[in-house]
């Protein structure tokens, strides 16, 4: 069984400390989590400063990594799909939410595998105007790169979205994208039964090469 392991920097003065270190052990007892490295920046001030990190308590765990007081509930939540890209999906629609727009840039920029984890939240009809436009932001910095042309199934099966909102947004992805083979995707939806979609297909398609 796959468990991520994590890291959880604390400190002697922290009231909040004792309580994540003590539900990040009963996850490690019972392989939630495969290890666990907690470092107390009183004593390696270093760490924190190595990975940007002023306040704790604060926990990577997998590739996510959460500031701030945790329940053992949310922990446990959390350690279930770390390293899956619905719990990366989850963690940017909490950034974005949060306001942390810069933050979420600043970890696609660093490893441009995560854009994919941003694709659920175009697909979620029920994520709010900020975060929706949070992630087309994050898209919109990768258009024309090959990052975003290896999401162009992915892009073109949301076009076919049931939620009109959601086929737009992907048929204006699509073009960005600046590929081709976007056009097909996009030709489909010239029919569409909303005309804001039709007419963001059509917008898309003026900006594609031709087809080869």
């Amino acid at each position: 069984m796959s468990a991520s392991d994590a890291l959880l920097l604390i400190s002697t003065q922290c009231p909040y400390c004792p309580a994540m270190l003590s539900a990040l052990a009963d996850l490690v007892k019972r392989g939630a989590i495969g290890r666990l490295e907690a470092v107390n920046l009183n004593v390696h001030p270093e760490v924190g400063q190595a990975l940007g990190v002023w306040t704790v308590p604060w926990l990577r765990l997998g590739r996510i990594e959460l500031a701030g007081m945790r329940s053992p509930a949310e922990l446990a939540e959390w350690a279930a799909k770390a390293d899956s890209e619905a719990g990366l999906a989850d963690w940017f629609h909490m950034l974005l939410k949060e306001g942390q727009l810069p933050r979420a840039q600043a970890l696609i920029e660093a490893d441009s595998s995560l854009l994919a984890a941003v694709l659920p939240i175009v697909g979620n009809v029920e994520a709010s105007l900020n975060v929706r436009l949070g992630a087309g932001v994050l898209l919109e910095n990768f258009a024309g790169s090959d990052t975003l042309r290896g999401l162009l199934p992915r892009l073109g099966e949301l076009s076919q979205h049931a939620d009109a909102r959601v086929r737009a947004d992907a048929c204006h992805y699509l073009g960005l994208t600046g590929d081709a083979a976007a056009r097909s995707w996009l030709d489909a939806r010239l029919t569409d039964e909303d005309a804001d979609v039709r007419e963001i297909a059509a917008e898309s398609l003026e900006t594609l090469p031709p087809a080869a």
